[in-house]
């Protein structure tokens, strides 16, 4: 019965995700996707724990998976040095996110985390202060 209830969780929760994605405006996708992301890194932090390297290799690859299209996604003529500043950072977390699977090290789960949350606020707020139209990751 509790993997029932689970498995009909997991498709309410995709349902109101492609819901949201449908819905949301270019500002709000880049939210969503940080908020993927450290989903995903909490999902990885949780499957070391327990260890299940499957789960968490899975969990982990999907966080560098949209850090990925979150650094694709940057322009770096019109961003200038803030696009450059991004770019690395994200460069940065991908090598920290395969060492964390590497070592089994939570530490550095927490730590690209806290980066991506960081930046995540930024977002929000910038968003917060200007019209979703006029806002590009």
């Amino acid at each position: 019965m509790q993997r029932r209830a689970m498995q009909a969780y997991k498709i309410k929760d995709a349902e109101t995700t492609q819901l949201g994605v449908e819905v949301a405006s270019p500002h709000q996708l880049v939210l969503l996707l940080y908020d993927g992301a450290l989903l995903s890194l909490e999902r990885a932090r949780h499957a070391m724990s327990a260890s299940k390297p499957a789960q968490k290799g899975e969990a982990i690859s999907k966080a560098i998976s949209i850090i990925d299209y979150l650094r694709s996604m940057l322009d770096t003529a019109a961003g200038g040095q803030l696009a450059a500043q991004l770019a690395a950072l994200y460069d940065y977390m991908k090598p920290r996110l395969l060492e964390a699977n590497l070592k089994n090290d939570p530490r550095l789960l927490v730590e690209v985390a806290g980066l991506l949350e960081q930046i995540r606020s930024g977002w929000r707020a910038i968003g917060e202060a200007a019209p979703a139209e006029r806002v590009a990751p």
